[in-house]
């Protein structure tokens, strides 16, 4: 059960049967345990398959989601075909369709071929594997193209195959009804046997890809459709410029929404339509008066030369349209105007709940990682790619606290909403994750190249004090890495972030952020696991690696300095070298540490650092 558990491979499975035989035990005991093993690789071979069928149904929902929000067909089998080669674990994957018009098949869709000649085939009706699968509406699967004689070689088909070196080929038939209309196949560069279930999931593909290229068919004849009525329109289009107007909004209010435009293209269209000024305001800057009255007669309603459209979600105001200088409206464009209306309260209410739905999933993710023991990394990989964040990458965990007093708990309870929503705004945009915790915010987000955590400590409390209106407070842990490796890696980064915003707190420097390395050695007592050799490095590394390289000693020169009391008259009776040998030694340690390395709080960090180096080393102190 301990192998089932932690997914060990195949052959440790013997191991307690030869451990068992190697001790001499009972033979009963033994061939108890050939059973336990017997029934435990049973069982592993029984959860593998489940794993891959379900890789293979999440694949097949995707495409099937593909499909459902159709706009591309190209872009539809493309995906089907890189799904089909990365399912089946083959070299390449390709698609052909039948052209009636021309008597032949052509290639349409090919992923991991390498040679043009292929990529570009047109061949006879019957020929090749494709042929055959196409006359005889089955699959077919030969694990050695060119020894096959079951089809019909030609020149043409044999010279593709072998400028891709290809060897083994399955071939399943693309049907729409009793035709075969193409087919997808499935090719790797050396033999290969595929089994009974890769054939079933490349048919599967097959029936995606052939409803793909039925629906593009029906979808274009719509559009054929659509455009001999439009024609049509264009007739008596004279007849009536109402019904016009009306239906140039529609069309352009149902073509923003399809694409998923935003309430200002929504505002900038239906200036178009009214030949005027149309823009989107937040409720506290109407008109109050024109906006209640708007509201609750659920028309426009005229304001001086203006015009008023409650934006409104039942008994919540979101905002109003307000067509400007334009006092003479007629019935149907204020119609318009109050159509246009509801349409962007009904965007506002969709991206309300598209944002609180991953806002909650984000939250769910990071709670998962920070209190979570039993868990499965890969499933948390998946969770976080669909949310476009990557566990793998280096991140910094960041605790972020508001420090505005709050006159009572409603109010507290309100900024605190207000503070994770601006949190969860900006891991969604930095492929992050954020989450409500221990009344305040936790954020994982990752570092770029050459950013630091206190870099990325001191943005985010100004980008989330600037959106919240007050001071935010915001500690950072150092860079983690493999997030899922370890079930306590992002709770102990979090409690070092914890322990840096407390300090911060202390120091008086509420409203800023940094991270434990930014506080010198009190960051050393701060982090988690004492990062006592990356202290001394950033400290003094530069003086240790000029020694190394270069057989000097401006390591001991410096501990002596400081042992003598910083005067360079005693510190050259200790090392007994010249005074000036002394301060050109000094004047090049100034040039590593830089020029304020003598200042009392470098002083003292430094003077740390050589004793941490010298109690790592083992050295003795420098003489007095």
């Amino acid at each position: 059960m301990e192998l089932l558990a932690r997914g060990a491979p195949a052959e440790t499975y013997e191991q307690p049967v030869l451990l068992a035989r190697a001790e001499r035990q009972p033979a009963e005991r033994i061939a108890a345990l050939e059973q336990a093993k017997l029934l435990a690789l049973r069982v592993r071979s029984e959860l593998e398959g489940r794993r891959r069928r379900e890789a293979e149904l999440s694949a097949l929902f995707e495409t099937a989601h593909d499909l459902a929000g159709l706009r591309d067909l190209d872009a539809v089998l493309q995906a089907i075909v890189q799904r089909a080669r990365s399912l089946l674990g083959t070299d390449v994957a390709y698609l052909s369709l039948n052209d009636p018009a021309r008597g032949d098949t052509y290639m349409r869709v090919t992923e991991g071929s390498v040679a043009a000649r292929f990529q570009q085939l047109r061949l006879g009706m019957g020929e090749g594997l494709g042929g055959l699968v196409a006359q005889t509406a089955r699959p077919y699967v030969t694990d050695d193209y060119f020894r096959d004689g079951r089809f019909q070689h030609t020149r043409t088909i044999d010279t593709g195959v072998r400028d891709e070196g290809l060897v083994a080929i399955l071939g399943v038939p693309l049907m729409l009804g009793h035709h075969v209309i193409g087919v997808l196949f499935a090719a790797d560069r050396r033999a290969r046997l595929f089994e009974r279930e890769q054939i079933a999931l490349l048919g599967s593909f097959a029936a995606l890809a052939a409803a793909a290229i039925d629906t593009a068919n029906l979808l274009a004849e719509t559009r054929s459709a659509l455009a001999d009525l439009e024609r049509a329109n264009e007739i008596i289009q004279d007849r009536s410029g109402v019904i016009e107007r009306a239906s140039d909004v529609h069309d352009r209010l149902a073509e923003l929404v399809l694409r998923g435009g935003g309430v200002h293209d929504v505002a900038a269209a239906v200036s178009q339509v009214l030949d005027g000024t149309v823009e989107f305001t937040e409720a506290a800057a109407a008109p109050a008066r024109a906006l209640e009255s708007s509201r609750a007669e659920g028309h426009a309603v005229r304001h001086g030369d203006d015009w008023i459209a409650a934006v409104a979600a039942g008994d919540e105001l979101l905002g109003a349209l307000v067509l400007r200088g334009h006092p003479g409206l007629d019935p149907v464009d204020q119609r318009t105007l109050e159509r246009a209306a509801m349409v962007t309260s009904l965007l506002l209410l969709a991206r309300r709940s598209a944002a609180e739905a991953e806002q909650r999933v984000r939250g769910e993710l990071l709670d998962d990682l920070l209190d979570a023991r039993d868990r499965d990394p890969r499933l948390l990989r998946e969770r976080a790619a669909r949310l476009q964040a990557d566990l793998d990458a280096t991140h910094a965990v960041l605790a972020a606290r508001l420090e505005g007093g709050a006159a009572d708990a409603d109010q507290e309870a309100d900024a605190r909403r207000r503070l994770w929503a601006a949190a969860s705004h900006l891991a969604a945009t930095r492929q992050g994750l954020a989450a409500a915790r221990d009344g305040g915010t936790v954020l994982l987000l990752p570092l770029t190249p050459g950013d630091t955590a206190t870099d990325l400590a001191r943005r985010t409390a100004r980008h989330l004090g600037t959106a919240v209106h007050e001071p935010v407070t915001v500690g950072a842990s150092a860079p983690v890495e493999r997030l899922t490796d370890r079930p306590d890696t992002v709770a102990a980064a979090y409690a070092e972030a914890r322990r840096c915003l407390d300090a911060l707190r202390r120091l008086g420097r509420s409203g800023d952020g940094a991270a434990a390395e930014d506080l010198g050695f009190l960051g050393l007592l701060l982090a988690g696991e004492q990062d006592i050799a990356g202290f001394v490095d950033r400290t003094i590394g530069q003086v240790v690696a000029y020694d190394e390289r270069r057989g000097t000693e401006l390591l001991r020169t410096l501990d002596a300095y400081f042992a003598s009391g910083m005067s360079p008259a005693r510190t050259k009776d200790d090392l007994h070298v010249h005074v000036n040998t002394v301060a050109q030694r000094l004047e090049r340690i100034g040039r590593l540490l830089g020029g304020d390395w003598q200042s009392p709080a470098r002083a003292l960090e430094i003077q740390l650092a050589l004793r941490l180096h010298r109690l790592s080393a083992g050295t003795p102190p420098a003489p007095h």
